[in-house]
């Protein structure tokens, strides 16, 4: 595994720093060729996505921009091409890059990489046989139901039902607000993020409301 240095890497007494690391230390132990909750990557192609967000920002428009999204994929591969996974993961590990804004502003790097880095790395961990919930503090959990407050309108837009995230930090609507039946899906704030970007199937949540219209919220398409 290429080496890094210390003094490389940033120093990040923020959430998102922490999970940075612990997203990396992930990655090794799991190696390239593991699945995830991404459809059709492993780790290798997880990893080189989270490289070309960070380092190939120009290339990263088709990640919101669907029209965009060949020349994204195909940097994407690039990246994969030119480097090994070992690399590619201490790329993500000492990241930010020395030019980048969010190197040197930890509010700016929070808000790009909080919400990123921990459904990420849940995205490895509940891919493997047998995963269980890790253990999360209070505190995180109070960061991540402040970031799930800013952008559940957007995450659950394609909800054909009002939904409302219920934890026990409050509760969020999103959804069709119009459509006269409302869907509450209780859980954690860490559960509720993962559910409303698009991990249903693995979010440890409850739902309270008729059967149909939980069953068209767990199918519906959240997120980015």
């Amino acid at each position: 595994m290429t080496a890094f240095r210390a003094r490389d890497v940033a120093p990040r007494a923020t959430f998102a720093g922490i999970e940075r690391q612990a997203l990396c230390d992930l990655l090794d132990e799991v190696g390239p060729a593991v699945p995830t909750l991404c459809t059709g990557w492993n780790a290798a192609d997880l990893t080189a996505h989270l490289v070309l967000r960070e380092r190939r920002p120009e290339a990263s428009i088709g990640i919101l921009a669907k029209r965009f999204g060949g020349y994204t994929e195909r940097v994407r591969q690039r990246i994969l091409a030119r480097h090994e996974y070992s690399r590619l993961v201490d790329l993500v590990r000492t990241a930010p890059p020395r030019w980048a804004p969010h190197r040197f502003v930890p509010r700016l790097d929070a808000a790009m990489n909080t919400v990123e880095f921990f459904v990420h790395s849940e995205d490895v961990r509940r891919a493997q046989r047998g995963w269980r919930a890790r253990p999360i503090s209070h505190e995180y959990e109070a960061e991540l139901w402040r970031r799930l407050s800013g952008g559940a309108r957007f995450l659950l837009r394609s909800a054909p039902v009002t939904v409302v995230l219920a934890s026990p930090a409050g509760r969020l609507r999103g959804g069709s607000v119009r459509a006269g039946t409302t869907v509450t899906v209780h859980g954690p704030p860490s559960e509720l993020l993962l559910f409303a970007c698009g991990r249903q199937s693995h979010a440890d949540v409850e739902f309270e409301g008729p059967e149909w219209a939980a069953a068209a919220v767990r199918d519906a398409r959240f997120g980015i």
